[in-house]
């Protein structure tokens, strides 16, 4: 048995279809490939993957992945990825396979870019924005968790952060707390924007990579 780690794009109108149903959608992409994925026991036997840590909904995915056991030691990784493309909506590209190298546990930050904009409000004026809302000591916003809304402070959840003006938006590069423990959604940071300013922003959002405890790139 061998785990492998298979690496994917998520765009186009595939940013809006939920986890449950891209989850769907690969389980039905590996049974028509035919690859010798392990499947599970019981009475329903169905191909065994899982994800390190699901996208958010209109969220561009450029290096997400998902992990199955190969029954097949000896089969070529290099194989994968035309074998299940073939089967698979253009908005789901699969571009490598690897051996899996970190747990999936290990997952604790995520970086992503965001692309903020208002056709009535210059791209300085935005940027001044954000920078305040990140310079500040606390950002607190209601989060909802399992014991209903809570009030949260999600500045400690922002490692790092870089703002670009572009023509006609303001790019953000930020890396936020991620995984099982400690989640910062960056639409939070969006809601928390509009909330201290009254303004409304038209935003575009990528999720760039995964991160262990170290900010070592998640393999």
């Amino acid at each position: 048995m061998r785990n492998v780690r298979i690496w994917f794009k998520k765009d186009f109108e595939c940013r809006y279809i939920s986890h449950l149903d891209l989850n769907r959608t690969m389980l039905r992409a590996l049974h028509k490939s035919k690859l010798p994925i392990w499947h599970t026991e019981g009475f329903n036997p169905h191909p065994f993957a899982t994800f390190p840590l699901p996208l958010s909904l209109g969220f561009r995915g450029v290096n997400e992945c998902m992990d199955v056991k190969l029954e097949d030691d000896s089969f070529l990784l290099s194989d994968i990825p035309d074998r299940l493309n073939a089967c698979l909506p253009r908005g789901i590209r699969v571009f490598d396979a690897t051996e899996a190298v970190m747990k999936v546990g290990k997952v604790a930050y995520a970086s992503f870019t965001l692309l903020i904009g208002n056709p009535i409000i210059a791209t300085g004026k935005i940027a001044a924005q954000l920078r305040e809302l990140l310079e500040s000591e606390s950002i607190e916003i209601e989060k909802k968790s399992k014991k209903g809304m809570k009030t949260v402070d999600i500045k400690q959840g922002v490692k790092r952060y870089e703002i670009k003006e572009l023509f006609d938006a303001v790019q953000l590069d930020i890396i936020l707390t991620a995984g099982s423990s400690d989640n910062v959604n960056p639409n939070l940071l969006i809601t928390a924007l509009s909330r201290s300013t009254g303004d409304e922003y038209i935003v575009d959002i990528t999720r760039n990579d995964l991160y262990n405890s170290e900010l070592e790139l998640f393999r």
